[in-house]
């Protein structure tokens, strides 16, 4: 599966490009409880087909109703001014909150205010242009003039926080991030699909014919080159990630030695504490690294879960690694290691989310 982002973008671009109304709505500032952060993107086609979210469901459902033709019939909603059309006319400020009393009305738990920005029937063949320059690896921040609707695409080399002063909206976009997994076995099989439903574009390495003859989850690329040498052609970028899976250091060191030396996120490998000291003593020994160098090299990887089996030991990892790329710091004592450690001398602690309700405001 695409970064989602793509996906809003792509599909957006294809109604469009087939000539029919479209409005992009884009999360631009808020306040309390809300479901989806700042950035945050939907599409909402005339026909009243959504791609995308803006929060859990409520908002979006407030849009169909006042921008699709599906409620073209409703005779309350066209005394009250509502045309269920998509305009032609500049960006738009919306602001959605919560009451009680709408609480009750739209029949959700949670509440919280949030500010949309609607721009209607974007350029199709600037969407292409959005649209292709992400598929070939490239970020790019795009800028909507608040007046006039005008769009600008910018090349730029680093994701930056949604930009709205009023003036101008500038969103950035970078393409999909990546994960490359050292090994095709049964463990890898769970993390590649927790990362493919994840908005990754997944590959995996394995040399070993025998490990790769089994191999059964559809939309992964499955090399057979030496990791090291993988990893160097995969090109890793900041929006990389790169986990050794084999237990094996014929396969694993080199490797995360090439991932060590790029600007990759999260790079880790599996195995006991012990397994992890042996690996880092070899590479010292061996490879003439620092306990500085290796600093970033992580393992035992996940958080602890007490998971013993290859599914629950793939959502410690997969969990882990979102928590790292979302900017989370995760609590010392939700490392493996460290947990592991309370666990031993009886003082692990078990340490223990929001949906949306909206007002418009238009």
């Amino acid at each position: 599966m695409e970064n989602l982002d793509v996906t809003v973008l792509r599909t957006l671009h294809g109604w469009r490009n087939q000539g029919q109304r479209a409005l992009l709505a884009t999360v631009v500032r808020t306040w309390g409880s809300s479901p989806r952060p700042v950035g945050s993107i939907m599409a909402l086609c005339e026909s009243g087909a959504v791609v995308g979210s803006v929060s859990g469901g409520c908002i979006e459902d407030d849009l169909i109703y006042r921008y699709s033709r599906a409620h073209q019939t409703d005779a309350s909603a066209s005394a009250a001014g509502i045309t269920h059309e998509i305009p032609d006319s500049t960006p738009q400020r919306v602001t959605y909150g919560v009451s009680a009393d709408e609480a009750h009305r739209f029949g959700l738990p949670c509440g919280g205010t949030l500010e949309l920005v609607l721009e209607f029937n974007p350029d199709p063949d600037l969407l292409h242009a959005l649209v292709q320059t992400l598929a070939e690896g490239q970020m790019v921040q795009r800028r909507t003039m608040m007046a006039t609707g005008r769009v600008e695409l910018r090349a730029v080399t680093a994701p930056s926080p949604l930009i709205d002063d009023g003036e101008v909206l500038a969103n950035t976009f970078g393409p999909e991030y990546r994960m490359l997994l050292i090994g095709a076995g049964q463990l890898t099989e769970y993390l590649a699909t927790m990362a493919l439903f994840s908005g990754f574009a997944v590959t995996v390495c394995d040399p070993r014919e025998e490990y790769r003859a089994a191999w059964s989850v559809p939309g992964v690329a499955l090399l057979t080159g030496m990791p090291d040498d993988v990893v160097r052609d995969f090109k890793v970028d900041r929006r990389s990630c790169v986990i050794a899976l084999t237990h094996d250091p014929k396969l694993d060191d080199l490797a995360l030695l090439e991932a060590l030396d790029t600007q990759a996120f999260y790079v880790g490998a599996i195995g006991s504490r012990r397994n992890n000291d042996a690996r880092h003593a070899r590479m010292i020994e061996h490879f003439d690294q620092t306990a500085e160098s290796l600093a970033r090299l992580r393992g035992p990887i996940g958080i602890y879960i007490g998971s013993k089996t290859p599914p629950e030991i793939a959502v410690s990892i997969m969990a882990e690694v979102l928590a790292v790329k979302n900017g989370v710091p995760l609590p010392r004592d939700m490392g493996v290691a460290h947990a592991k450690n309370a666990r031993t001398d009886g003082t692990a602690e078990a340490s223990g989310p929001t949906c949306f309700s909206p007002t418009t405001s238009p």
